[in-house]
């Protein structure tokens, strides 16, 4: 978003890598990062603004330019994943709804036998849903995150991560004593968060702990905006499924396999399947990288 004396500039990368919504609210004109910002306003949704795509607002109304082709769409799949909220949609997919075919793919791939499934709060509670009905498993509230804390996979320093971790969750002792637990997480990024988590629950009387991650294992850089750690701090990119499973204490662990990742993501709409950004998985980044052996695609596979 650019603001001028007398304009505003509104433009979507060439890869539409981020989302970015257009909405009305009377005779006024919304842009916002996510929809659900819209109807918190009272505004009403338009449409996304398209990949390489340049809305010039003025005193004569909006008009609609390019300043850029689309090359290859290439949403970033963790904002499907982690990052927007569960009632926002980005390209008329709706959040809360493809994290639940996540946690369903991951019943389908995964199965296993356990007495209850929590979901570590905000981001996978929908995918856990998911995951209990496919199973027939119940669906607890294992775990309750503190509000007023923020996003610990971000925060400068191992020390102040697991302080993060330890005010940001507990465990529900009542709920998850003396049972098997299926535990549902969107990502293992470090995997310090993740040892944390499984060993509240086991503090709390877990038997067991069975952890399902709904994406594939987290290997590589994002270079779009995030800051995630250099490849040597992502446990995914140096150990084995096995080895990781052994690193954060859980009896089992299991990732959302790549093609299930799409399908959740995409449900019966083909279109998005070849539009995603999984460069953190695959390195397969959609723009050239300061990355020796990442690979560069051009998009037209």
């Amino acid at each position: 978003m650019i603001l001028t004396k007398d304009r505003l500039i509104a433009a979507c990368d060439p890869h539409g890598l981020r989302p970015l919504v257009m909405g009305r609210l009377g005779e006024a004109y919304i842009f916002a990062s996510e929809s659900c910002a819209l109807e918190t306003i009272g505004a009403q949704y338009v449409r996304d603004v398209q990949p390489g795509e340049l809305l010039v607002l003025d005193q004569n109304g909006l008009h609609e330019e390019r300043f850029a082709q689309m090359e290859r769409r290439a949403v970033c799949a963790m904002e499907y994943i982690y990052f927007a909220r569960p009632d926002s949609d980005i390209n008329g997919i709706n959040l809360h709804s493809s994290r639940k075919r996540m946690g369903q793919r991951l019943a389908q791939e995964s199965f296993i036998d356990a007495d209850i499934v929590t979901g570590v709060p905000d981001s996978s509670i929908s995918a856990a849903i998911g995951y209990a009905e496919q199973t027939g498993i119940p669906y607890e509230l294992g775990l309750i995150k503190n509000k007023y804390t923020g996003r610990t996979f971000i925060q400068p320093s191992q020390e102040l991560r697991e302080k993060g971790v330890k005010m940001k969750l507990s465990a529900v002792r009542k709920v998850v004593e003396g049972k098997k637990v299926v535990m549902i997480d969107d990502s293992i990024v470090r995997g310090t968060t993740s040892l944390r988590i499984v060993n509240l629950l086991r503090e709390a009387g877990a038997l067991e702990v069975h952890v399902r991650i709904t994406s594939p294992p987290f290997m590589n850089p994002c270079y779009y905006g995030i800051d995630t750690p250099n490849t040597d701090d992502l446990i995914a990119s140096s150990k084995t499924v096995e080895q990781i499973r052994q690193a954060i204490n859980a009896d089992s662990l299991y990732f959302l396999s790549k093609p299930g990742l799409v399908e959740a993501i995409g449900g019966h709409d083909g279109e998005i399947n070849r539009g995603l950004c999984m460069g953190c998985f695959d390195r397969d980044y959609p723009t050239p990288v300061d990355f020796p052996d990442a690979k560069i695609t051009c998009g037209c596979d």
